[in-house]
């Protein structure tokens, strides 16, 4: 797994495509290929109205990626130091193993150089430090990003002030 961790809020996500846009203009990628995706769900009916809620979907960096096993060439990698999973471009020949292996759809075919692409948490963004695009982009805040250990508490603390909001 992945030493980092990805979490969204879906209570305060409105489905406004802004992190799918961000992380589309930073890794320079045409119609088609999306890196992370805001899936709808819905609408369902809460109180007699209509409701949507809205679920951020990046590649997960599964502890044994199956993207990584299954790529004959070694070009879908896992870092050592944090587990982040990631393409190595010089190393892809298209042949697309991965985007069929990935339960989670989170390898994209490029068309525009015949090669995958997938979410690599903006590795070049977090070696110097920084959050992943998507996450500063994020108009309602509801993305986090940081060490897996520490995303627990952060979702204690939102719990917390949604309960004592109600109270």
């Amino acid at each position: 797994m992945s030493k980092f961790y990805l979490f969204q809020d879906k209570k305060k996500c409105i489905g406004c495509h802004s992190c799918e846009i961000q992380c589309k203009s930073t890794k320079l990628l045409p119609a088609g290929p999306k890196l992370c995706q805001i899936m709808t769900i819905g609408p369902r009916f809460i109180g007699g109205l209509p409701r949507a809620s809205y679920v951020f979907m990046p590649c997960f960096h599964c502890e044994n990626p199956w993207c990584v096993a299954a790529c004959p060439t070694g070009a879908m990698q896992k870092r050592l130091q944090d587990g982040i999973v990631f393409v190595d471009h010089a190393l892809c020949v298209g042949c697309k193993t991965c985007i069929t292996a990935c339960p989670w759809g989170a390898p994209q075919w490029n068309p525009e150089i015949g090669k995958v692409v997938k979410c690599d948490f903006c590795k070049d963004r977090i070696d110097n430090g920084l959050k992943p695009a998507c996450v500063t982009i994020c108009t309602t805040h509801c993305l986090e990003f940081g060490p897996a250990e520490s995303m627990g508490q952060i979702r204690r603390q939102r719990h917390a002030a949604i309960i004592a909001a109600m109270e």
